[in-house]
């Protein structure tokens, strides 16, 4: 599973690939915690979340929004994140963990919102493939 960043206008992408779609999720999340930290990060304490949406990519777009909000309302930087994901029916559920890394102990830049611009959700032959632009 891996990351990389990518220049959008005044925006940020992250594009991200793994193996399951949990993977990418994963990938996807320590990407956008890349665009708000460069280095390596300071201990924190693990937290879990559960988010749930009808398809895949809401799904993507509601679990990043939702670290965006962990970091607000917890003052970290979730980083070290992990995912699983399944559906049952027409609800498709991400089951994660991030390590939350005080923010008074990092300088971290803000990414505002993920965006539905541009969305790419896809298999591969590898596995899966995210690309996101994130509104810094």
């Amino acid at each position: 599973m891996s990351f990389t960043l990518r220049e959008h206008t005044a925006d940020v992408a992250v594009e991200a690939t793994g193996e399951t779609l949990g993977d990418v999720f994963g990938a996807t999340a320590d990407g956008m915690a890349a665009a708000m930290y460069e280095g390596d990060a300071p201990e924190g304490d693990r937290f879990d979340l559960t988010v749930t949406a009808e398809s895949r990519e809401p799904l993507l777009f509601d679990y990043l929004d939702e670290l965006i909000y962990q970091r607000d309302v917890r003052g970290v930087l979730p980083v070290d994140n992990r995912a699983a994901v399944s559906s049952s029916g027409d609800v498709w559920t991400v089951e994660a963990t991030a390590q939350g890394v005080p923010l008074q102990t990092i300088t971290a830049r803000e990414v505002k919102a993920v965006t539905y611009s541009e969305m790419v959700l896809e298999p591969t032959e590898e596995g899966w493939h995210a690309y996101v632009v994130l509104d810094v």
